[in-house]
């Protein structure tokens, strides 16, 4: 039996852009996605912290070092600048594997959206 379980979160990081003219998507520094192990095409799951929203959509990649959180298309729509979201991917496994799996969590500044 395989159980899903969590992989990896960025926890509490400010959207810095909403483009509601794009096809869909978030748009992640690149440096935040290597730290948390999220990869381009992922899946993941956002929560806005700001007013409970909750969604999910797959990863592009974001200009490294820029701190860049922007969520597109429809999920535009769901966030404003300046809202703290959380950003979290899931991985399925053995349930015997998922009882010692270590998820990757960051916790990035929210005013620069960069790791300390």
């Amino acid at each position: 039996m395989n159980i899903e379980v969590l992989k990896s979160k960025i926890h509490r990081v400010t959207v810095t852009e909403a483009r509601l003219d794009y096809i869909g998507s978030i748009t992640i520094d690149e440096d935040l996605m290597d730290a948390s192990g999220i990869i381009a095409g992922e899946r993941v799951y956002i929560v806005n912290n700001n007013n409970g929203e909750r969604l999910d959509t797959y990863v592009i990649k974001g200009e490294r070092g820029s701190g860049v959180i922007c969520l597109n298309g429809a999920a535009a729509r769901k966030v404003q600048p300046g809202d703290i979201v959380i950003i979290m991917s899931y991985a399925s496994m053995p349930f015997e594997e998922a009882k010692t799996f270590k998820p990757k969590v960051i916790f990035p500044d929210t005013k620069t959206n960069k790791l300390n």
